[in-house]
């Protein structure tokens, strides 16, 4: 007896549909799983016999053998589970399921038949619905998540017996549904708002031009001025995310298992806030089947970096070549995979390694040797990659004793929202979807100077001895400014308040 059933294997993001192939014979008794299956899929076979037995169903005692096609594609992981018990119950003769070849089954089981959630759901379905199946079972705790997915029946399962009495049409089971629009519309109440923030203008200024472009920003000043204030709230003016990049994010967080609960859809950019003990593999991504690591998980998000020189030399040298392409590649021996890390990175530091250089209140106690070491922690071309590089000043008493009044989160999101849809109309055509990812060409086509504006930069140029990718950047943040601004062209005051963030290039650093 021979019977073929369908479930999904993950690749990174990418998915590929198995064929889950039995065969029943008269024989030794004994149960084959073949297909280049790895330990987890190979214990299967003990979860599938228990499973069985404490359905009421009969075990087959004959000879099975199961083929994971294809052969040539490693599988791992728990979620084979579902489709392998239902293949052995499906060739026994004992289960008739319909429609097979248009039916995924996902969901790892417990030994008293229990369907438990896996990771990766949303990747899967997604997969599923490419390869034109129509339906699919998942476990109940993962259905919201499928169900994200229009075009493709999800059928929630929370125990074997559910798809046993589904097919045998004992059980009907509904179509789950997730209320998309639902999803969008809710937001949670902020805890945190800008306008707690009190002096520091050209800072906020600063952030708001960075979120509007997704330009990475370094914040440096004396400790207690509010760098760190400042950077967690700058999740709250970020602008709105689209469906496409929900997806995204979404299907990492899921693949990484850190989707949390009741959460099926990422409607929030993410805010990644490792501390400064994360290691390389940590940031990057790793294992032995490499999963996204903090820079992926900050993927259309902020991912934030505070006391920047006390992260590990090789930690910081691992995000260099992700920040100038928005993808970050790891190699193991058994497979090259590529996840996506378009991150706006926030960082901030102290001056010195005490942090009070620079205070007017305190004296600095370090040596200038010691200055010097503690800021060349910070490579110069990891420097280079910083957009937006801004000194935080002293707090004066006046300042903080004033109620607050400046502009609060929603109204600086609503400038942010405004300039960021400029932007993805004007690059709608170009694959992108903010300043910060402008190419040479590009920036050639879209930010075009006049004499007096080239003029100026030509002088900046030259007398902070810029390189060839801080030219870029100024290009870059200046056609920000010139968004925020409304205006089409770049401008004289564009390119000289885009020159005014290049703080550390102009002191030195």
């Amino acid at each position: 007896m021979f019977s073929s059933l369908y479930t999904v294997s993950l690749t990174g993001l990418d998915g590929n549909i198995v064929e889950v192939q039995t065969d029943i014979s008269n024989g030794i008794v004994a149960f084959e799983i073949i297909g280049l299956p790895d330990t987890t899929v190979r214990e299967a076979r003990d979860r599938a016999k228990a499973s069985i037995k404490n359905c009421g169903c009969d075990f087959p005692r004959k000879r099975i053998t199961m083929n994971l096609a294809p052969a040539s594609l490693k599988k791992e992981g728990s979620s084979f589970d579902l489709a392998i018990t239902l293949a052995i119950l499906h060739a026994s003769g004992q289960l008739n399921v319909s429609d097979p070849d248009h039916t995924v089954f996902l969901g790892e089981l417990a030994l008293d038949g229990s369907v438990k959630p896996v990771r990766g759901v949303l990747p899967m379905v997604i997969t599923a619905y490419e390869k034109g199946f129509k339906r699919c079972f998942v476990p109940a705790e993962n259905a919201d998540e499928a169900a994200v997915i229009d075009g493709i029946e999800i059928y929630p399962l929370t125990h074997l017996s559910d798809a046993i009495n589904y097919f045998d049409c004992i059980k009907q089971i509904e179509p789950h549904k997730t209320d998309i629009d639902a999803l969008r519309a809710a937001r949670l109440t902020e805890l945190v708002d800008m306008r707690d923030v009190k002096g520091q203008e050209q800072a906020k200024r600063a952030i708001e031009i960075a979120a509007s472009g997704a330009h990475n920003v370094l914040m440096s000043g004396p400790a207690g001025t509010g760098k760190s204030m400042l950077a967690k709230r700058v999740g709250t003016i970020l602008p709105d995310m689209t469906f496409d990049e929900m997806l995204e994010v979404t299907k990492l967080h899921s693949i990484a298992g850190v989707l949390p609960q009741g959460t099926p859809l990422v409607t929030e950019r993410p805010f990644r806030s490792p501390h400064h003990t994360v290691s390389a593999n940590a940031l990057s991504g790793g294992g032995a089947m490499p999963r996204p690591g903090e820079l992926s998980l900050a993927h259309c998000g902020v991912l934030f970096l505070d006391e920047l020189p006390e992260f590990k030399r090789d930690a910081l040298e691992v995000m260099r070549q992700p920040l100038e392409d928005g993808v970050i590649t790891i190699s193991r021996v058994n497979a090259t995979l590529s996840y996506p890390c378009n991150i706006m990175l926030v960082a901030a530091m102290n001056p010195c390694p005490c942090g009070n250089f620079g205070n007017p209140k305190r004296a600095c106690t370090c040596s200038p040797n010691q200055i010097q070491r503690y800021r060349s922690k910070i490579s110069g071309p990891l420097l280079d990659r910083i957009d937006i590089q801004i000194e935080i000043p002293h707090v004066s008493y006046d300042d903080l004793s004033k109620l607050a009044d400046g502009d609060s989160s929603s109204v600086i999101r609503e400038r942010v929202n405004k300039a960021r849809r400029q932007q993805l109309v004007r690059y709608e055509n170009d694959g992108i979807t903010s300043n910060a990812q402008l190419t040479a060409p590009m920036l050639d086509k879209y930010c075009r100077l006049g004499e007096a504006e080239s003029n100026l930069l030509r002088t900046a140029f030259d007398r902070l001895g810029l390189s060839a990718r801080a030219h870029s950047k100024i290009l870059k943040v200046a056609r920000t400014i010139a968004d925020l601004d409304g205006s089409d062209d770049i401008k004289t005051p564009h390119i000289a308040e885009a020159i005014q963030y290049r703080n550390l290039d102009r002191k030195g650093f």
